[in-house]
């Protein structure tokens, strides 16, 4: 059985991004999903000066073992004004503290989604350009535009983005169970 986490770079509670990335997870057989929520990891804004004065917060390595025992990753990213939203950038700036190398090699099905029709490409972007040189092992990647349009509870109602989403899907399966 193994284990996959899911979260969002969101702290909405009700996120369109951590309804996709755990409906996700929950799409990858043999496998058991735990469900990360950025609410639950509570970091002070990152700066040198906190880090020199305060050190690491634990809540910031705590949440960087999940990544390291984890068997695969399904992240979705929010975004805000074409970037990561600010508290994932900033558990994200926490844990390359940590560690350089942060997502570990980790098997990650990277997404984005948003109501609008673009779908958080901008971010994906972003982080497919940035993960790689941080132990980023992004094996999959999908954006699922105009969420209220083509998203339930049944999944992605779109055909062709559900054909898209199902490759990904499987590309991700695989390297999880390699």
């Amino acid at each position: 059985m193994k284990n996959i986490i899911a979260f969002a770079g969101s702290n909405s509670k009700v996120s369109i991004n951590k309804q996709l990335a755990v409906f996700t997870a929950e799409q990858v057989v043999d496998s058991k999903t735990e469900v990360l929520d950025l609410n639950d990891f509570s970091l002070p804004l990152y700066g040198i000066d906190y880090e020199i004065e305060h050190g690491i917060p634990e809540v910031a390595t705590q949440f960087l073992d999940k990544i390291k025992l984890a068997d695969g990753i399904v992240l979705s990213l929010a975004e805000h004004n074409g970037a990561y939203a600010t508290v994932f950038k900033n558990l994200f700036d926490w844990m390359s503290r940590i560690d350089g190398k942060l997502w570990s090699n980790v098997p990650m099905f990277l997404m984005a989604t948003s109501p609008g029709a673009r779908g958080g490409a901008t971010v994906l972007d972003i982080a497919m350009g940035r993960f790689p040189f941080m132990g980023g092992n992004v094996v999959a990647a999908f954006s699922l535009p105009s969420f209220n349009d083509n998203f339930s509870e049944n999944g992605i109602a779109d055909p062709i983005l559900k054909q898209n989403f199902e490759a990904e899907l499987a590309k991700f399966s695989q390297a999880i169970f390699q």
